[in-house]
């Protein structure tokens, strides 16, 4: 398995669920499932079938953070010598001429990502076309609106 970059941020986010999932999760519907057992038949226990259920989505998100945690690559935006170019993790704010509206964006890895927080996935359109650019410089992105031109006004890594 290849690299997963991942903010600091991001994976402290990751750990954090993580830890929540093995102290309080995990106990939890153990302790449900061991209810459910003690009302007798398994059969037609729909409490302990749901609690088994549960068990097995939260092991199984647990594995999933635990590879990720195993296979990232943590970037600390802040000792990157970028020479203000756009790089994973960078802040950037860029002018949209079609709409003319300005919107800011962090590159961050696919996990991390949502873009009602402005957080824009590495993989993104719009992150690629981003990427490597400086101050000044546009970036074109086909979208299914047609062409958007991206006018990169500021980046910062914070």
């Amino acid at each position: 398995m290849s690299k997963i970059p991942l903010t600091v941020k991001g994976a402290e986010m990751l750990r954090t669920e993580l830890n929540h999932l093995k102290t309080d999760a995990r106990p939890k519907v153990i302790q449900a499932i061991a209810e459910a057992r003690a009302h007798g038949d398994l059969k037609e226990n729909a409490e302990y079938h749901a609690a088994r259920e549960q068990q097995g989505f939260i092991e199984g998100r647990i594995k999933e953070i635990e590879s990720k945690l195993s296979h990232a690559q943590i970037i600390d935006v802040t000792t990157l010598q970028a020479d203000g170019r756009v790089v994973f993790g960078s802040t950037v704010d860029v002018y949209e001429d079609e709409t003319d509206e300005e919107h800011t964006f962090q590159i961050v890895g696919e996990d991390e990502a949502d873009i009602k927080k402005g957080l824009i996935s590495v993989s993104s359109p719009i992150a690629r076309a981003l990427i490597g650019k400086s101050v000044d410089d546009t970036a074109e992105v086909e979208t299914p609106k047609g062409l958007r031109h991206l006018e990169i006004v500021e980046v910062r890594y914070t």
